[in-house]
């Protein structure tokens, strides 16, 4: 059995959209099949105005960057979490502050993150981690009490939503990312959302290399200059043809995709109910995407046995972020003093199987391969599942 972790959903559909491209005659970013993708993200999520970007990294720092956030100021975000978010606020001179997660859901906990505000405290990064939906109320009742910007990192959350709202829309700023491991891709890509007009004027600026050039193009000012900070963060509209296409085929994806997630649901329920492992809640405010799946085990010995059983067996299996606070950088450089030990186990405890469309195909067999490897590793008791 040969079932690597990811494999991106692409298809004669995506390739023809990619050759189209590449024979007209604009191939830079912010051509005619840019705004139109970008154009059908704002009616599909209602949203007032999406940019798409080179990467959710580049718009994690466009969002930093459009809410003036600098050297002094504090930025809350859970230390269980991809390099971006922090890197955003680094690169500003501002401070990354972390702060707990929840276990059942591993998104970051309202409660800890109120402990965390100051006065220096500007924004919250909030991620939904896995397509899981954090407990928005809270963060938004949070952001109006302190003052304090809600960006949602949903790099995970496209087509996922709380309580209807699609993630990424509810904050003052949310982003997406279209990498070749999320569930809709243009290999590289992702997208800055948001409400909030002068956030959105500030952001198209940014995008553009901090000038004006948009409006130029629009008919707005006669010529255009450098009028702000800001960087080159426009992606091809050949990549934007790619995306095209797979937005297109969003129902189909994450049905496949929810086929894979429920099998695993099924197989490993029987250890969960025994209390052998934990896995992800889902809120009932919570429709997810079924970006991940992932259990967790007692110990990380019992992890590590399980990773080498399952590769054993050609199943890439892995766990997921060391955590930002105890990091390498994190340490020496940032100086952090956090101990959060809720994030440290939960990240040495952690195990992700593979969620694919693809794999829809093969789900039953590889499933039963995976209950084999838990039975023989996690514990004598499982004898009796």
């Amino acid at each position: 059995m040969d079932i690597p972790f990811n494999k991106p959903y692409i298809g004669d559909e995506e390739r023809e959209a990619v050759a189209e491209a590449v024979e007209q005659d604009i191939l830079r970013g912010d051509g005619p099949t840019t705004n139109r993708v970008q154009s059908f993200l704002e009616d599909w999520l209602d949203v007032r105005h999406a940019l798409l970007t080179t990467s959710c990294t580049h718009a994690l720092e466009m969002a930093i960057m459009a809410l003036d956030i600098g050297p002094g100021d504090e930025v809350i975000m859970p230390s269980f979490n991809f390099v971006s978010s922090a890197n955003a606020v680094v690169l500003q001179g501002a401070t990354p502050v972390f702060a707990e997660i929840r276990p059942e859901t591993m998104n970051l906990d309202p409660a800890a993150v109120e402990k965390k505000i100051t006065t220096d405290t500007e924004a919250i990064v909030l991620v939904h981690y896995g397509g899981v939906a954090c407990d928005m109320e809270a963060f938004l009742d949070l952001g109006e009490r302190y003052d304090v910007a809600i960006v949602e990192d949903a790099a995970q959350g496209v087509d996922a939503y709380f309580n209807d709202e699609p993630l990424g829309t509810i904050g003052d700023i949310g982003c997406y990312s279209f990498h070749d491991t999320k569930n809709i891709t243009s290999g590289e890509g992702g997208a800055f959302l948001t409400n909030d007009e002068e956030i959105a004027a500030r952001a198209e600026i940014i995008r553009e290399k901090g000038t004006n050039r948009s409006a130029f193009y629009r008919g707005e000012v006669d010529k255009y200059s450098w009028v702000d900070e800001g960087s080159s963060y426009i992606p091809s509209d050949i990549l934007a043809a790619l995306l095209e296409v797979q937005l297109e085929r969003r129902d189909e994806i994450r049905r496949k995709r929810k086929q894979v997630w429920s099998a695993y649901r099924d197989a490993v329920r029987p250890f969960v109910d025994d209390g052998l492992i934990e896995w992800q809640t889902v809120p009932e405010y919570a429709d997810p995407n079924f970006h991940l799946f992932y259990f967790r085990t007692d110990t990380p010995e019992e992890r590590d046995e399980l990773l080498d059983a399952l590769k054993a067996e050609g199943i890439q299996a892995t766990f997921h972020y060391v955590p930002l606070h105890s990091s390498p950088y994190g340490r020496n450089i940032l100086n952090c003093t956090e101990t959060l030990p809720t994030t440290q186990h939960c990240s040495e405890t952690l195990i992700r199987l593979p969620v694919y469309p693809q794999l829809s195909t093969r789900i039953d067999k590889v499933s039963e391969v995976i209950i084999e490897k838990m039975r023989n590793k996690l514990s004598s008791t499982t004898q009796s599942i």
